[in-house]
């Protein structure tokens, strides 16, 4: 490049708050935006979008939401961005085969978990919080989600209630050994199962405390490994519905699903909204309350893995 050519200019359009955790090493959390965009009806969405970067700056960490506006990547959101996002007309579902169309275009766009995940890893942010990851679908083992693969090769722990509960689990479990991820339980044995406490999958690796899974994520990457890891946290015990009682909506939204001829990207949402009525909302308010949960422990976290901000000081 001359003297004379332009610097090209950053898509990453990082907010104050965030240019400064990253500049002194503060602990930073990465939060998707699909669950603004497309996963809770309104005004559920923008009340859980601002309860989640409130538990995230409680917790004495720094809110990174991710979504994509004005052909910008959007690392950390103002109110009226927020806003925006919850109110989007036809936003897109942004995941890493997006990014071009979507920036180009100047869309609007909500994170998914493998999107969320590379952007968090482009401005290392080593921690983000999830409801629950993709996997492979139910009756189709070719239908795996990308954020899968993004695991298997994106330094990042992700902190989640397990993958979505309309999933094959146990292909799912396959998936991430071969990807070479590690799944630790969060004050568990078992990989929950989004809405229950419990898939009835037994774990290969448990932690009691923030400490020891940021000690996990560090050592592996010290050692050059450049995968994901995978913290699975139980929803809460008040809101956790009995796993039978879940199977059994599932198995009818499926049902549902098939009669309707719902395929490809559009079987997660329907599934998901299916199984909220369903449940007459419960699958919902267990959803938010995990959402929440799951802020509340990464910022734990990521106050362990900051460089420039121990953990240590909070306890």
């Amino acid at each position: 490049m001359t003297p004379f050519e332009p610097t090209p200019k950053s898509p990453y359009q990082l907010t104050p708050e965030v240019a400064q955790a990253k500049r002194y090493g503060q602990p930073i959390v990465a939060l998707e935006s699909t669950v603004i965009t497309h996963g809770l009806p309104q005004p559920q969405n923008l009340e859980l979008a601002r309860s989640m970067e409130i538990i995230v700056r409680e917790g004495g960490a720094t809110p990174a939401t991710i979504a994509l506006m004005h052909g910008n990547v959007k690392v950390g959101l103002s109110e009226t961005d927020l806003e925006h996002l919850s109110r989007a007309e036809n936003p897109r579902k942004v995941s890493l085969r997006d990014f071009g169309v979507a920036l180009a275009k100047k869309e609007t766009g909500g994170t998914t978990v493998a999107a969320t995940m590379f952007v968090a890893e482009k401005q290392n942010i080593q921690v983000f919080a999830t409801g629950g990851i993709g996997g492979v679908h139910r009756g189709n083992l070719m239908d795996v989600s990308t954020d899968l693969m993004q695991l298997g090769r994106c330094p990042v722990m992700v902190v989640c209630a397990g993958a979505k509960a309309i999933l094959d689990l146990p292909a799912t479990m396959e998936y991430l050994e071969t990807q070479g991820v590690p799944v630790i339980g969060y004050r568990t044995d078992q990989l929950p199962g989004f809405y229950s406490t419990s898939s009835g999958i037994r774990l290969k690796a448990r932690v009691d405390s923030a400490e020891e899974a940021a000690q996990i994520a560090k050592t592996q990457w010290e050692l050059g490994i450049k995968s994901g890891v995978l913290l699975v946290v139980p929803p809460p015990d008040e809101v956790a519905i009995e796993r039978e009682v879940v199977e059994n909506w599932i198995e009818l939204a499926l049902a549902q699903a098939e009669q309707a001829g719902i395929r490809g990207n559009a079987i997660t949402p329907y599934l998901l909204e299916k199984v909220s009525r369903l449940s007459q909302g419960r699958s919902m308010q267990t959803n938010i309350a995990l959402l929440q949960n799951n802020a509340r422990v990464a910022a734990e976290v990521a106050r362990f893995l900051a460089p420039g901000f121990p953990g240590k000081q909070f306890v």
